[in-house]
């Protein structure tokens, strides 16, 4: 081995715990990042299903009663109109 061989060596040997310990917290990060990516689209997909499920279902109908408003109308326009 040369010389420069052997103090590379010696100065991996010297940080081989820092190193280790950076490897774990960058696993440890990537880990994560992964997991919130993978939770992110889990809850895309659900989301957009559930909203094709919904959009899918029959829609109730309302029926509404315009009875009153006429008869109010009717009303103005009679109070509006001159009396003979």
């Amino acid at each position: 081995m040369s010389q420069e061989k052997v103090d590379r060596y010696k100065k991996e040997k010297a940080n081989r715990k820092q190193t280790i310990k950076k490897e774990k917290i960058q696993n440890l990060i990537r880990k994560c990042a992964v997991g919130v990516v993978g939770l992110a689209l889990i809850g895309w997909i659900g989301y957009s299903a559930y909203g094709t499920y919904e959009s899918r279902k029959p829609q109730k109908e309302a029926q509404i009663d315009y009875t009153a408003l006429t008869n109010l109308q009717s009303e103005f326009a009679q109070a509006g109109e001159p009396a003979e």
